[in-house]
């Protein structure tokens, strides 16, 4: 079945740090697969905007290589690669020096959406903001989008929040986590709330825990020098990690639009108990050799910052009393793998003695590399002599199901960038979410700051320090393999 793809209205898109890594490897390319499937309007305009001098033919010329890298041309294709690049403009800005911001003004349109999507330096957020609006560069129809990190702790998140709106009210501020964009992230939801098979069995009475993992094969290599001023707690669990736990553990909103579903979200932060450090394990890992190690990477040869984290996460609400989240994530792992599984209890009373203990059932919902959902059920093995019995999956792989080029699964910035288009902001978080999620995770890192903790070792291509794994064998669980 062929969907029908929904097209937009005209708009005006300015990116801002359109010369950079992400802008020309993710965001413009997406943009062209939107537009190659009628998704964008003819009389849409994208603009560029950076520090660097240049004219819209250098621009132009710029993306179209990016386009033959990041998306390659099918058959047939040329004409709409032409037509897309006729789609852009380009002018300089200076945020810094707050120069340039006339000659943009009058490049934009008065009658149409205005998106100013900063893939810039988060350190610019808030004067780019401040000068759209003193310039008078904003309207009713203005968004703005905002790349992760949402600030350093929660007194520079409430400080960035504050700067946003100076110019711009919350319903027209996108935060974007691009680990909501993924399909599997949003079938999640599907799957909870549009079928009456989970939505009963998903509390602590039937679910004995849930694992989040995000598990990362690749170093710091490259953005050592911010990563060592973050670490995994600031970089992935309060922001990807508390996203995916709070879309699992969510109450079913009232009605699915924005500020319903995102008010659930924030129940379930708020609802998180404090973390004892006993339940948390904190690793860097080190490599066969002294210059693979995340240290030599960081350029900090007396680091103290993690590059994995592991840790037992206790929801006090009356679905998830008795059923913790075992959140981890970590650099130079085994493999690169994303996940959530919800392992189920196991049957109260188990007839076949010879499986006595067997696990129950796991719901699998995978991120990466291969989005899809698996059940592990429990079968009768085939053949003769007596009840066997054996773990099978029901599995399902995005990639394989949808086929169709018009229902395939798209790259997250895809859909995020024209969800903010269209003004859904379903899939972005809201500001106070991105406070109360620091609120949680500044304290425990105030510990060990104050404590001086040390991380533990681990060893590359590994599943990270073997505390992590007793911090489940201890209460008699074991932690999904990667990989």
């Amino acid at each position: 079945m062929v969907s029908r793809v929904i097209p937009v209205e005209a708009f005006d898109l300015v990116l801002l740090g359109a010369t950079g890594d992400l802008a020309l490897r993710k965001i413009l390319p997406g943009l062209f697969r939107r537009f190659a499937v009628g998704q964008m309007p003819e009389d849409a305009r994208i603009i560029g905007v950076a520090r660097r001098p240049m004219d819209t033919a250098a621009f132009r010329a710029s993306v179209e290589e990016a386009l033959a890298q990041f998306a390659p041309q099918g058959a047939g294709q040329q004409d709409m690669r032409v037509r897309f690049l006729s789609k852009l403009h380009y002018t300089p800005v200076d945020a810094a020096a707050d120069t340039g911001w006339a000659p943009l003004k009058d490049l934009l349109r008065e009658d149409v959406v205005r998106a100013f999507y900063l893939s810039v330096s988060p350190s610019l957020f808030g004067s780019i903001a401040a000068g759209l609006a003193r310039h008078g560069l904003t309207n009713a129809q203005s968004r703005i989008v905002v790349e992760k990190p949402f600030g350093h702790d929660l007194q520079t998140a409430a400080a960035l929040n504050q700067d946003l709106r100076l110019g711009f009210h919350e319903h027209q501020i996108y935060r974007i986590d691009h680990y909501l964009g993924k399909e599997t992230v949003q079938n999640l939801m599907a799957l909870r709330f549009a079928n009456s098979l989970w939505e009963p069995l998903w509390n602590a009475n039937h679910v004995d825990h849930v694992q989040i993992t995000v598990a990362e094969s690749l170093g710091v290599q490259g953005r050592g020098a911010y990563y060592d001023n973050s670490g995994a707690m600031r970089d992935m669990v309060q922001n990807h990690l508390m996203q995916l736990l709070c879309l699992t553990a969510m109450e079913p909103p009232a009605r699915f639009d924005p500020d319903a579903v995102r008010d659930e979200k924030l129940k379930v932060i708020r609802a998180l108990r404090t973390t004892p450090e006993s339940d948390i394990v904190r690793g860097q890992y080190r490599g066969s050799d002294p210059h693979d190690s995340y240290r030599d990477h960081a350029g900090a040869p007396h680091s103290l910052t993690e590059s994995f984290i592991a840790l037992k996460v206790n929801i006090g609400n009356w679905r998830w009393a008795g059923a913790p989240f075992y959140l981890r994530t970590g650099k130079r792992m085994r493999a690169r793998a994303s996940e959530i599984a919800v392992v189920f209890r196991a049957p109260p009373h188990m007839i076949f003695p010879d499986i006595a203990a067997h696990p129950g059932n796991v719901l699998v919902i995978r991120l990466q590399p291969d989005e899809g959902i698996t059940l592990v059920t429990t079968i009768k093995e085939p053949g003769l002599g007596g009840m066997r019995l054996r773990e099978a999956s029901l599995d399902m792989t995005f990639a394989e199901a949808f086929s169709d080029s018009h229902t395939k699964p798209q790259d997250a910035y895809e859909r995020l960038v024209m969800d903010v288009i269209r003004g859904d902001q379903t899939l972005f978080m809201r500001g106070d979410e991105v406070e109360a999620a620091w609120a949680w995770v500044d304290p425990i890192i105030e510990r060990w700051e104050r404590a001086g903790t040390v991380p533990l070792a681990y060893d590359a291509g590994s599943s990270g320090p073997e505390d992590a794994l007793r911090l489940l064998h201890a209460d008699g669980r074991r932690w999904r393999a990667i990989g």
